[in-house]
C-alpha cells in the first residue's frame, strides 16, 4: 500500500486553517483554527493507530522491538525541527520566552499555559499541543500493541466517554480555564475517534450507516450553533454551548478522513491530489511549527516590509504565509528528510520472510494537533512586542 497522498491534502487544508485563524481572520477569531485542530487529531489518531496495527498483524511481530521502533521513529521525526525552534527561542530570548523553555522542552507546554491560565509567551502558545501528541505517543502505542486485539475498540469507545466526561468538571467547579481544554483528557476524544476508526477499518470495509449518514447534520449544527446562536450570558448555558461545539465535529471530520484515506474518485479526487495541495501538506509539520516564530520575526521587521503585518489581514497572511512555508520547505528538504531516511534503521518487524517494515505515511505530521482551546496568536502586535501481507505493506518510510 502506498502513501495516502489524500491525506496530505487534509493535512494541507488543517494547517491552511491554522495560518488563516493567525494571520487573516479578523481580531483573530479562532473558528477555522479550532477545526483544523480537530482535523490534525483525528488524523494523527487514525494514522498511528493504523501503522501499529499493521505492525502488529505481521508474522514477524513481536512488541518489544516494535515499540522501540516506534519511539525512536518518532523521535527523529519530531524532535530535530521542534528543538531546534526552542534554540532558536532561547538564543534570541523571542518575545521573553527563555522563563518558560524547560517546560517545552519537557513537552509540558500544556501544563504551563493550564497552571498560569494564559497564553504567554504567545510566541510558543502553539506547542500545547504538541505537548498533547507527545503524552499521547508515550501511552497509546503501549495499548495497541499489548492490549487484547478484541478490546480496543472498546477501549476507544472509552477512552471518548471519558474525554467526554472530562469537560463535566467546569460546571461542577463553576472556574472556566485553560485546563478544561488543555489538559490531556479534554484532547483524547479526537484522537480515540480517530484511532476507532483505524481498529474499524482493520475489520469491516464500510463506516457505520448512521455515520455514513448522519454526519451532514452534525456538520450543520455545528455550523448553526457557532454561526447563529449567540453566547449565553448564563454560565451553564455557555457550557453546554462549549461542549456541543466540541463534540459536532467528531463525526463530520472522521468521515472526511475516512474517505480520503481509500482514496477520492471524479474531481474531488483530482483536487485532493494537486500537487501544490500535497506538496504543502508534506511540509505542514513545519509550517504549524515555524509560523508563530516567522510571524513575530515578521512584526519585528515591519519598518523594512511595504504592507501591513502588524495587524491581522491580507499582508500579514500574505508575507508570513509565505514565510513560513518558505522556512518549512527548506527545513524539510535540508534537515528533516535527511533525519528522516534514518528511520530505514529501525523497522517495526524484523525482516524475515520477504517482509520488512515500513513507518505508514500518515504516521503524522498531524501529529501535533490537538481539539480543545485553541491558542490566539495576538491579533494586533505591536513592534515591540505552533501477518506478512501486512508487514509487506509496511516498506516505504514515513516521511511525516
Amino acid at each position: 500500500m502506498g502513501r495516502d497522498p489524500q491525506l496530505d491534502a487534509l493535512r494541507a487544508i488543517a494547517v491552511t486553517m491554522v495560518m488563516y485563524s493567525h494571520f487573516f481572520a479578523a481580531g483573530g477569531s479562532s473558528f477555522w483554527g479550532h477545526i483544523g485542530v480537530r482535523l490534525f487529531f483525528v488524523l494523527s489518531g487514525f494514522l498511528i493507530t493504523r501503522l501499529l496495527l499493521e505492525a502488529r498483524a505481521a508474522a514477524e511481530f513481536e512488541a518489544s522491538p516494535a515499540l522501540k521502533s516506534f519511539y525512536v521513529r518518532r523521535a527523529l521525526r519530531i524532535f530535530p525541527p521542534y528543538f531546534a525552534v526552542l534554540g532558536f527561542v532561547w538564543l534570541v530570548d523571542l518575545e521573553q520566552s527563555r522563563g518558560s523553555l524547560a517546560w517545552h522542552a519537557l513537552y509540558l507546554s500544556n501544563f504551563w499555559f493550564a497552571l498560569r491560565n494564559e497564553w504567554t509567551p504567545w510566541v510558543l502558545a502553539h506547542l500545547w499541543s504538541l505537548s498533547i501528541e507527545e503524552q499521547f505517543y508515550i501511552v497509546w502505542p503501549l495499548i495497541v500493541l499489548l492490549a487484547p486485539r478484541r478490546r480496543l475498540g472498546s477501549i476507544c469507545i472509552g477512552v471518548i466517554l471519558l474525554s467526554l466526561s472530562y469537560r463535566f468538571y467546569w460546571p461542577v467547579t463553576g472556574a472556566p480555564s485553560l485546563a478544561r481544554d488543555l489538559l490531556p483528557p479534554a484532547s483524547m476524544d479526537a484522537l480515540a475517534a480517530g484511532a476507532l476508526l483505524a481498529v474499524h477499518r482493520t475489520g469491516t470495509a464500510q463506516l457505520p450507516r448512521w455515520l455514513r449518514l448522519g454526519w451532514p447534520a452534525f456538520a450543520a449544527a455545528f455550523f448553526v450553533l457557532q454561526w447563529f446562536i449567540p453566547t449565553p450570558a448564563n454560565s451553564v448555558q455557555e457550557w453546554g454551548r462549549w461542549l456541543l461545539l466540541e463534540v459536532l465535529p467528531l463525526a463530520p471530520l472522521v468521515a472526511v478522513v475516512a474517505s480520503c484515506s481509500p482514496g477520492l474518485g471524479g474531481y474531488r479526487g483530482r483536487l485532493a491530489e494537486l500537487p501544490p495541495l500535497l506538496a504543502l501538506g508534506r511540509v505542514s509539520y513545519g509550517v504549524y511549527l515555524y509560523h508563530p516564530v516567522v510571524l513575530s520575526l515578521a512584526v519585528k521587521s515591519q519598518p523594512w516590509i511595504p504592507v501591513n503585518v502588524s495587524e491581522q489581514g491580507p499582508g500579514r497572511f500574505l508575507v508570513a504565509g509565505t514565510a513560513t512555508v518558505i522556512v518549512a520547505s527548506v527545513s524539510w528538504l535540508l534537515f528533516e528528510r535527511p533525519l528522516n531516511s534514518l528511520k530505514r534503521y529501525f523497522p517495526y518487524v524484523a525482516p524475515g520472510a520477504g517482509a520488512a517494515v515500513r513507518a505508514s505515511g500518515g504516521s503524522s505530521d498531524a501529529g501535533w494537533l490537538a481539539a480543545g482551546a485553541y491558542p490566539p496568536i495576538s491579533p494586533r502586535i505591536s513592534l515591540d512586542g505552533r501477518k506478512s501481507a501486512l508487514a509487506r505493506d509496511l516498506q516505504r518510510t514515513d516521511r511525516n
